[in-house]
């Protein structure tokens, strides 16, 4: 086995898993795994650049990853950075400053590398199972970007489209409850961007759409009716397009007090958490799926498993 720690740094979050991993069958032994909602993002669709508040939120989280790096004596560290950082004026400033804290540069990697990593953190528990078909869409909503991956045993094919719940929450200014208006423009955002996505992706050859990250998991969460936040039961749960479209409802309808009392709901996640399910609920709509498959495991797990290979 081989001690790795993996850092995921997206638009919203910044993700610590510390793991021991077979680098033969990919299989991860969790040490630590951590979260922190940073927002990092924040602004960078309209200025196109990192704030500097922004920043020294995710420096300070990068200081306390840094001490369990070091307490769990995690040799081989990869730091990955997604959607803001690729789209920043100023992300050699990001760059140094994590290079300073964790002593490893952070790879600011290009959408079609983040989709290929979710997908090998997303499916390789998936394989052999038969109650699931491929080949697996899996969709990666993000704060920034949302990416998607059709494949089976390996990637087909993949595209990164600038839609994440933090870039639309942003861009239709939402906070209360959603307009008609407001919500009628989101969904044009998604449509479009999946007219761009399906130029090069095949939506329609997929048979089992598996979905990543916090918007997915929060919303199943509560389409579960769960009491708090369960990783267990919310890992491989199977919600159906019905259920999601009930949720979706539900957060378009409420206050930001209303959502932040619902018991699964990350405060981080509050004022995005609408426009991170109305994706996706526009992704199951346009590619006809009855249900999605809802996964803890996503990048950062692929992130791991591809460390421990280069590491063996």
């Amino acid at each position: 086995m081989t001690r790795v720690a993996a850092v995921d740094c997206g638009t919203n979050s910044i993700r610590l898993l510390v793991a021991d991993a077979d680098p033969a069958t990919g299989e991860l032994k969790d040490l630590a795994r951590r979260m922190e909602i940073v927002r990092l993002g924040q602004g960078v669709d309209r200025t196109g650049r990192l704030a500097p508040e922004a920043l020294e939120r995710t420096f300070a989280a990068c200081r306390d990853y840094a001490r369990s790096v070091a307490e769990l004596d995690a040799r081989h560290v990869r730091f990955v950075a997604t959607s803001a950082s690729r789209d920043a004026e100023n992300r050699e400033e990001f760059v140094r400053g994590v290079l300073d804290i964790l002593g490893t540069e952070p790879e600011v990697i290009t959408g079609e590398e983040e989709a290929q990593l979710s997908f090998t953190g997303a499916t390789n528990e998936l394989a052999g199972r038969g109650d699931l078909e491929q080949p697996y869409l899996v969709v990666d909503i993000g704060g920034g970007s949302t990416e998607f991956v059709v494949g089976d045993a390996s990637v087909r094919a993949s595209r990164s489209v600038d839609i994440g719940c933090v870039r639309l929450t942003e861009r239709h200014g939402l906070s209360g409850p959603v307009t008609p208006g407001q919500y009628e423009a989101m969904r044009a955002d998604v449509t479009a961007a999946l007219d761009e996505v399906e130029r090069t992706v095949p939506l329609a050859e997929a048979r089992t759409l598996v979905g990543l990250a916090g918007t997915v998991t929060t919303v199943a969460g509560i389409a579960l009716g769960l009491d708090s936040y369960d990783p267990s039961a919310i890992h491989h749960s199977r919600i159906t397009y019905e259920r999601t479209a009930e949720v979706v409802e539900r957060l378009a309808a409420s206050t930001h007090d209303e959502r932040a009392a619902i018991p699964v709901m990350h405060p981080g996640r509050v004022d995005v958490i609408t426009a991170g399910a109305v994706i996706l609920l526009t992704i199951m709509e346009r590619t006809g799926a009855r249900e999605v498959v809802v996964s803890e495991h996503d990048i950062l797990d692929g992130i791991a498993i591809h460390t421990a290979l280069d590491a063996g």
